[in-house]
């Protein structure tokens, strides 16, 4: 039941920065882990960064991939039912499509993968030049 868009990829020189944004639907965005992943032709989907919070903890918790720590940083507008992703010192092989994803926080386990989410958004292009 839960819908997600992302915003408008783009094409990023070498060592640029884009931030995408996931919108989601009128459901509490704090009851749903969101996943950010990404999808390069001929290679697997694979998770980038997941954010997400446990019950009964007040803390977020959040994953990224070792390709882009401390480069990429997820957050969250709960008061706007937006998710975040900044990039930073994007590089060529951070080239795919990237999507959200959405999951109720009830049955999330902590795993940033695909399969741990139901709930999808169509994808946009992001190229980082070479």
């Amino acid at each position: 039941q839960l819908r997600l868009v992302e915003s408008e990829g783009g094409l990023v020189q070498p060592g640029g920065s884009l931030r995408l944004s996931c919108a989601t639907s009128d459901f509490t965005l704090e009851h749903y882990a969101i996943g950010w992943f990404r999808q390069a032709p001929g290679k697997e989907r694979e998770g980038v960064s997941c954010i997400w919070r446990h019950l009964w903890l007040s803390d977020e918790s959040t994953y990224y991939a070792d390709s882009v720590k401390g480069r990429f940083t997820i957050s969250r507008d709960t008061a706007k039912n937006i998710v975040y992703l900044q990039m930073n010192s994007l590089k060529p092989e951070d080239t795919g499509v990237y999507y959200c994803a959405g999951e109720p926080r009830a049955y999330y386990r902590g795993a940033c993968v695909d399969n741990s989410f139901g709930s999808w958004g169509q994808g946009t292009q992001v190229t980082g030049a070479s």
